[in-house]
């Protein structure tokens, strides 16, 4: 049995039912059900080559019990593990267009994602509806339908220690992130008047000149994220492959650097453009803006905040960068390996930490097969 299997189990005629998992030792598992009511799932993986005791225990409108049992034993340490990793950090404050990025250190087997995706749960504080959407087989993320709600506090569990991948692999460890989102801050470029709108929360704070890719490297329009920040990188022509001897090559230290896209499309001090600032576009696709506009912006935005480019020549390429809210949510929910429930209730279908529940019926409760293994969607 994997160490990430879960308990299912149905009841009939039930008032209420509970779940207790104990080690060999005796020891309790703690867990709880997910908000669905499909399994009860242990907190923590469970340990390798060990035995374990699952209960589940219904009480009838008569108040009587009736319970079942379920012995298992945990497979071997298994030789192939697969990392697994978020681009969100313990007590960090992101924007509030910031995805929940998750990286493995080997690709997911296609038959085997919709499993993996119930394992990686979001709670948000308030709740606010969102999904999974695969990019690939090593990199899945989750947005809300709208961006998040300023001040949300967010609670992630991505629970594949133990969990088939498939081709032999398994997730090497559970993560636990929590983090926050700050305040709504928004960055929209125009190439029509060539400016910069910034707004917190709504309210615009600020207007700055800006220059865009000129018509041969023209930037890209779309809605972008702000992915990293540095103090200062070096750009090089050579990374892509122009030599910096060459007509259009350059090796220069830019100050106050936001990157947009894996491509190379930044916001950045370009003191060496102030005079075209709105005026005309004449960077290699980054928007460039004045030395104190750049030091005041860089020192006011958060990993995470949207940028939203409009009236370039060229549209952004899906996956150049957290491109998430370059999709309308319709199209962003067909990324998902899982379907949508009829009535979502919250970001995602996570342990909800309370006993499973029904309404009292008449009649003696039956008690259904307990299994003790992940359940996977089809």
């Amino acid at each position: 049995m994997p160490t990430s299997a879960e308990i299912a189990f149905t009841t009939e005629n039930a008032r209420s039912s509970m779940v207790t998992l104990t080690d060999a030792a005796g020891a309790p598992v703690d867990g709880a059900m997910r908000s669905d009511g499909s399994s009860w799932i242990p907190n923590a993986q469970l340990k390798y080559s060990t035995r374990y005791t699952a209960k589940v225990a219904a009480i009838g409108a008569d108040g009587k019990e009736t319970a079942k049992t379920v012995t298992f034993t945990t497979m071997d340490r298994p030789g192939g593990f697969a990392s697994v990793s978020s681009q969100l950090g313990d007590d960090r404050v992101y924007g509030v267009g910031m995805p929940v990025v998750v990286n493995f250190g080997r690709d997911v087997h296609q038959d085997h994602r919709a499993n993996v995706e119930k394992r990686l749960f979001v709670a948000s504080e308030p709740v606010q509806e969102g999904v999974w959407h695969w990019f690939n087989g090593h990199e899945v993320h989750y947005r809300p339908r709208e961006y998040w709600k300023a001040g949300t506090k967010l609670s992630i569990r991505l629970a594949t220690g133990g969990l088939p991948f498939g081709g032999g692999s398994y997730g090497a460890a559970d993560v636990t992130v929590r983090a926050s989102i700050g305040d709504k801050f928004v960055m929209t470029i125009d190439n029509a008047t060539k400016t910069m709108s910034v707004t917190r929360n709504d309210q615009v704070v600020k207007t700055m000149p800006v220059s865009l890719g000129k018509p041969s490297a023209p930037s890209s329009s779309g809605n972008m994220i702000v992915m990293v920040k540095n103090e200062w990188e070096w750009f090089d022509s050579s990374s892509y492959g122009v030599p910096v001897d060459s007509t259009d090559g350059y090796r220069t230290r830019v100050s106050w650097p936001q990157r947009l896209t894996w491509g190379g499309q930044y916001i950045h001090a370009a003191p060496w453009s102030v005079g075209d600032q709105g005026r005309r576009n004449v960077s290699h696709g980054c928007t460039n803006i004045s030395m104190g506009n750049a030091d005041w912006l860089w020192h006011q935005t958060r990993i995470g905040d949207p940028v939203i480019v409009k009236g370039t020549e060229r549209g952004l390429d899906w996956g150049d960068g957290w491109t998430d809210w370059n999709r309308s949510w319709e199209e962003y929910v067909k990324g998902s390996a899982l379907p949508r429930p009829a009535n979502p209730t919250g970001p995602s279908a996570g342990p909800s930490g309370a006993p499973s529940d029904g309404s009292a019926q008449t009649g003696p409760v039956r008690l259904a097969a307990v299994l003790a293994a992940p359940r996977r969607t089809w």
